[in-house]
């Protein structure tokens, strides 16, 4: 693939805007640590929105979603649109309480909300065990797709494109902090989108596809369509469909969908100016992430069947790829090698764009971990702010580092997805009840963690596993004790029981911890209701707000949310599909659910303008 002028100075402008940005906001961002990760707590709704979809508009993501489209059909994308339901709860419920903590991380929660020992351990361990382990695999899983794009439409090497990619992207977060960041990200959506839409546009009208009609009726692509899997084959209904909408969207922790929220949004709220616009933020993520971006990745995946029916026909047309890269996922860069002059610069920069974007944001949210929760708390508790800002830029290179290494160790897209999701099962349930149920101690959140990483490896890396639940050989099933699809199911019950039997074998925690959490969140609810009666009883008042509980209207919120969110995916999705009736009906419910959820909203006394 030739690159015109054209491209290369679209890509330029691009970077050297980035870079600008960086510089420019450097001085304000090293001025503290509260300035570096959080940005002096008074951004706005709007531009923490567009920073939230920009952040996970990755470069694995459109990778990702051909991966699913090509393997399992439009309808497997399930196992990720499930989330929606962990979104909006955290939209409706839990972003003002996040904002009230006033927390500087959300490792900072674990000594708010519980005491002693088992507190600082969880802090110190989480920050090291999310903000180094996990996010590096997540930030592995970007570079992977960065890895695959640059060998297919540059021809550049693994260590060329992480070398070229890193450098920049590195020395942007290092400098620039979480207030450039989200500046940048305001500026990356918009390239981002262009270069998505554009790309499919293009893409689904060239001569090989003959457009959306044909497209829709090709021999490839018509058992792909479907936005619901069929229930004649049961076992894929129950896995992309029943499995994330009955367990997984509350039982598992995902980066960017944690369960009562956390991660790099949690940061955002806690950034945000005030409570109003921590949900406003929260809320126009979720619409434009679940129900608009998806379907230009969508498009073209369906139109890399005809031109790429099968991984060998990839491997034809692309001889240089290394063998290990190979797979469903590349179809993606494939298909983006056949766009013209200036559109291709355009797609290249906007690809840029979401790889920067994701990266710097994983940099700077677990180079905060590493800053306030193990270093300031176990190595230099009186360190400066100076110092606090030097550590946090060495940790954001040494975090690219290691990332990168990972990432050239790697196959494809669905890797990490799969490995993330099994080994967080079973601890959602701890994440949304913290809140509401005092019973809950830092032995819980503990016995969560381990257990369900311990039973993840034990079904997944052990004979146990297969005794379990079988294995495929040669592409025969081997069949185990359980049906293959209740390994998930299996590691999140067993991860809940313990974690429940160990909350009611141990202490719980102590009443002026208790006393300190409620009256600074204000959570309310029966949960509560010893711990409140304690207070009165040493006359100490605890209570803020004597009004009615809102977390029940807040879920009622999610309830009407989630039909409103899911209609507008339907809805957009019918009228590509030109089903034109069917899309109509859609729009209606989606019109329908969308007053009544302003309705509920006002009742939350939710306002951010």
């Amino acid at each position: 693939m030739t690159l015109t002028a054209l491209d290369y100075g679209i890509i330029l402008v691009f970077f050297l805007a980035v870079i600008t940005i960086g510089i420019v906001v450097s001085k304000k961002s090293g001025k503290s640590s509260s300035e570096f990760f959080l940005s002096g707590r008074n951004m706005p709704w709007w531009l923490l929105g567009f920073s939230m979809v920009a952040t996970t508009f990755s470069t694995d993501t459109p990778n990702f979603v051909t991966d699913v489209v090509r393997k399992d059909g439009v309808s497997g994308n399930w196992i990720w649109w499930a989330f929606l339901i962990t979104g909006l709860l955290t939209v409706f419920v839990y972003a003002k309480l996040w904002r009230k903590s006033n927390v500087e991380t959300d490792m900072e929660f674990y000594e708010l909300r519980y005491g002693g020992k088992p507190a600082k351990f969880l802090r110190g361990f989480r920050s090291v065990y999310l903000g180094l382990a996990f996010n590096v695999l997540a930030m592995a899983g970007v570079t992977l797709a960065a890895i695959k794009i640059g060998q297919v439409m540059l021809g550049l090497t693994s260590l060329e494109v992480v070398g070229i990619a890193g450098t920049v992207t590195v020395f942007f977060s290092a400098v620039g902090g979480f207030r450039g960041v989200i500046y940048t990200d305001f500026l990356l959506f918009f390239v981002a989108m262009a270069g998505s839409i554009g790309a499919a546009y293009y893409l689904v009208n060239l001569p090989e596809v003959g457009g959306m009609t044909e497209l829709m009726t090709h021999e490839n692509v018509q058992g792909k369509l479907a936005m619901l899997p069929s229930w004649s084959d049961k076992e894929k209904f129950i896995t992309i469909l029943i499995i994330p909408l009955a367990v997984q969207w509350w039982s598992s922790w995902f980066p960017g969908a944690e369960p009562g929220g956390g991660g790099y949004i949690a940061q955002r709220m806690l950034a945000a100016k005030n409570e109003n616009h921590a949900v406003g933020a929260t809320f126009f993520f979720n619409v434009m992430h679940y129900a608009l971006r998806p379907w230009p990745w969508i498009i073209v995946a369906l139109a890399s069947l005809v031109i790429f029916p099968d991984i060998a026909s990839i491997q034809t047309a692309f001889p240089n790829v290394e063998e290990s890269k190979l797979g469903h996922d590349l179809a993606y860069s494939a298909m983006l090698t056949m766009l013209p002059a200036g559109l291709l610069g355009l797609v290249l920069a906007s690809l840029g764009a979401a790889y920067m974007s994701t990266i710097s944001t994983h940099l700077n949210w677990g180079s905060s971990y590493i800053v306030h929760d193990f270093y300031k708390q176990h190595i230099n508790k009186n360190a400066s702010e100076k110092e606090l800002v030097r550590v946090g830029r060495l940790s954001t290179v040494v975090l690219m580092i290691i990332s990168t290494i990972v990432a050239l160790l790697l196959n494809h897209a669905t890797q990490l997805f799969d490995i993330i999701i099994m080994f967080g099962a079973g601890t959602g349930l701890v994440f949304i009840m913290r809140w509401f149920w005092s019973r809950i101690n830092a032995w819980s959140e503990i016995t969560a963690m381990f257990v369900s990483g311990i039973i993840s490896i034990l079904v997944n890396f052990t004979f146990i596993g297969t005794w379990l639940f079988g294995e495929k050989v040669d592409n025969v099933f081997h069949e185990g004790v359980f049906v293959a699809w209740m390994q998930y199911p299996f590691v999140v019950f067993a991860t809940t029981v313990c974690w429940l039997l160990v909350t009611f074998l141990t202490p719980k925690e102590k009443n002026e911890v208790l006393f300190n959490f409620y009256k600074k969140t204000q959570p309310g609810g029966p949960g509560w209701k010893k711990v409140i009666k304690a207070a009165k009883d040493q006359n100490i008042d605890i209570v803020e707000n004597k009004e009615a509980w809102t977390v029940p209207t807040g879920i009622l919120a999610v309830l009407v949310g989630t039909v409103a969110v899911y209609g507008a995916l339907f809805t957009t999705g019918k009228f590509i599909y030109g089903e034109y009736q069917n899309a109509g009906l859609f729009l209606m419910i989606t019109l329908l659910a969308a007053f009544t959820l302003l309705f509920l909203w006002r009742k939350l006394k939710g306002k951010v303008f």
